[in-house]
Formats: structure tokens, sequence, C-alpha cells
């Protein structure tokens, strides 16, 4: 018996995104949706084509079109990444989402979780640019093994460097050498942030990700000032020392109203050679720790793995060296989860925050509703 267009749009608008929580016919996802007889053909845009949970949208979708009287489902995909707040003066309007990689402690492998989920997108099928933040350290001409400085286009505007198709732009590409300081005070640092996002020809993408250097210093204030970021991914190591610096970044995305996507535990544990036991060498429960702090979720546990370090010194990210080793799928599984903590954050759509400069009594900073 024939099943009619009405039928089946009405069992569709029963089927929610399962992270949103929202229906998909109600989120622009479903789209081309065609009836024959006792057949249903249909395209589901997913927020993300980094999307963990494309096999639940899928076996939702058929169970919901079979339950209305269809005998066959045939479906596509696409993707349609959800989009951050831009406004009329944003340096990158077009750019879909702008996630920054703090971490508020030197040497937690915040570099390392920036470059390997980048890259992550990027073989996903994701549109991605890397920006490295950390203009007093920068090491992701290092880890991407890229040299040269880059050239401006016919409209002054400067084309960002690429590698394994990923956009990327460093203030390391400007200096003489690798073993250059960089002597500047905070002015300077935020001109030159400023400079590398509105005048970088990045373009569109899905997703561009910011390594911010340690700290809660004059790069991260002024990003929460200037940029509509999609969110922040915090990145922590297990011990109790890394976690006492991590706080404090995380107190400050809350008091500048930047959501928090969620927790990164780096070097969370060690797997020696032939014995399979996990040893953690910096103690455990760091993550979860700066996950219930931030009331945000653990994104992934990160292994302690040598590869890491050997890859990114050779200039090929593990992610891009050894796609389909225990280390990479961690890498990818947070880059995922990422993803859509970005489409979560992007259709809650929290209300525009403003400057209260008549003092008040606010929570934190006067930042008015």
């Amino acid at each position: 018996m024939p099943v009619s267009l009405a039928t089946v749009e009405a069992a569709l608008a029963t089927v929610n995104d399962p992270e949103i929580g929202r229906p998909l016919v109600e989120l622009g996802m479903i789209r081309d949706l065609a009836v024959n007889g006792d057949e249903v053909s249909l395209v589901v845009d997913l927020t993300t084509p980094a999307c963990p949970l494309k096999g639940q949208i899928e076996e939702e979708v058929r169970a919901a079109i079979l339950g209305a009287g269809a005998k066959k489902v045939s479906t596509d995909w696409g993707h349609k990444p959800m989009t951050r707040d831009i406004e009329a003066d944003d340096p990158c309007p077009g750019v879909k989402n702008i996630v920054l990689v703090i971490s508020g402690k030197g040497g937690v492998g915040k570099s390392t979780v920036a470059t390997n989920i980048t890259l992550a997108l990027k073989r996903a099928g994701c549109r991605v640019g890397l920006l490295d933040a950390d203009m007093y350290g920068p090491s992701i001409p290092t880890m991407l093994g890229v040299m040269g400085r880059p050239a401006a286009d016919d409209k002054g505007r400067i084309r960002p460097l690429e590698r394994f198709g990923v956009k990327l732009m460093s203030l390391g590409f400007l200096l003489e050498s690798d073993k250059t300081a960089v002597i500047w005070r905070g002015p300077m640092l935020q001109g030159a942030l400023l400079q590398f996002l509105k005048d970088v020809e990045w373009g569109e993408l899905d997703y561009l990700i910011l390594d911010l250097p340690p700290g809660t210093g004059d790069i991260a204030l002024t990003l929460s000032q200037r940029v509509k970021s999609t969110g922040a991914v915090v990145v922590t190591t297990p011990q109790e020392v890394a976690l006492a610096d991590v706080y404090k970044s995380v107190a400050m995305l809350q008091k500048v109203g930047i959501p928090i996507l969620g927790v990164v535990e780096n070097e969370s544990y060690f797997v020696c050679d032939g014995c399979d036991k996990r040893h953690e060498i910096f103690g455990a429960g760091g993550g979860e720790k700066v996950a219930a702090f931030a009331e945000a979720p653990l994104l992934g546990q990160v292994p302690l793995d040598p590869s890491i370090r050997e890859w990114s010194d050779a200039g090929t990210p593990v992610v891009q060296a050894a796609p389909q080793s225990v280390v990479a799928g961690a890498f990818r599984e947070v880059a995922e989860r990422m993803a859509d903590r970005c489409s979560v954050v992007n259709a809650r759509r929290a209300p525009q925050l403003t400057i209260d400069r008549k003092g008040g009594t606010n929570r934190h900073l006067p930042i008015a509703r």
C-alpha cells in the first residue's frame, strides 16, 4: 500500500538530533524528501562532517519511515555546519566556527592537541584552518613541517600557507629563524593577532582552530572581546600541579562568556610494550575534575605515546602519519565530540552579551544580558 508524503513528514517530525535534542526537521537537516509508492528517499544534512552520531541518526530516521508504512528507505548524506554568531564587523566572516584551544598551563600538550584535532577534522571532510596564536612560542611550523613566508594577494590580504589541505598562519612564518625571540609588549601581540584574523584570507571554513598561549593574559582577553568564538577546548594533564592553573583558565572563560566545549586529558596513561597494562604515570581523574568544575563534558583521554612526539618532530602529526593507530583514534574521537559540541552550542544561541559600563553588581564581570 502506498505511503503518503504527509505521513512520512509526520513520522520524521518525531526524530530528534541525539545531541541537540531538537527535531531534525526543525533544524533543517532533512531535504529532498520524495515518496514513490512504498519507497522513500531523502537527504540528511549533518551539522558537521565529523558527526560521531551518524549511525544513530540513520537508524532512527529509517525506523521512523518504516514505521509510517514504507517498505524501502534510501538515505543520502550531506553536511551543513551550524554557524556561530557572526556580526557585521567580524574579522572572519567566512568562518562558521572559531574554536580556542586553551590550557592556562604550559607543557600540557596544547599545541599537540590543537594540531591533531585540526587534522582529524580535515580527514573527516571539514574545511579547516589553524592559527598559531602562541606568539611567544609558535610551534605549529615545526609540528607541521612548514617553512616559508606568506605572500599577499592583489588586495593586500595575506595568503595563509597550507599543509595537508589545512590553511595555516603563525608568527613563526615571519621570524628570521626558529631561534628568534619575540620580545613584544601586550599591545603589539594583540595587534598581530587581530591582523592574523582579519587580514589573512581564510576564505570559507567550517572550523578555524586557534592554539592559544598558556595563561589568561592579553591574547585570551583580546579574543573574548573582539571575536565571537563558538567556544573553547580546555587541555590538561591528570596531575594536581597542572590542574591548579587549568582551573584558572576555566574561570576566565566563564567570566568573559566563552562557552566551554569540553576538556581533553592529555598524557592520560601509558601502555608499555608487551604487558598491555595502563600505567597512569601522572595520576588519574584530573580531566574529570576539570570537566566537573567547567560543567562541560570530558571529550577524551589521549595516551602518552612516543609516536606523538616522534611524528610531531618530523613535521607530520600522528593523525596524518598513522591514522589507524590507537593514539590517532583518541584524537579523532576528541575532534568528533568537539565538532558535535559546536553544533549544540550554536543551536542554543545564547543571548548576545554587551558590556555594562554603569558599574552594577554582576556576578563575575560587568556583563549585561
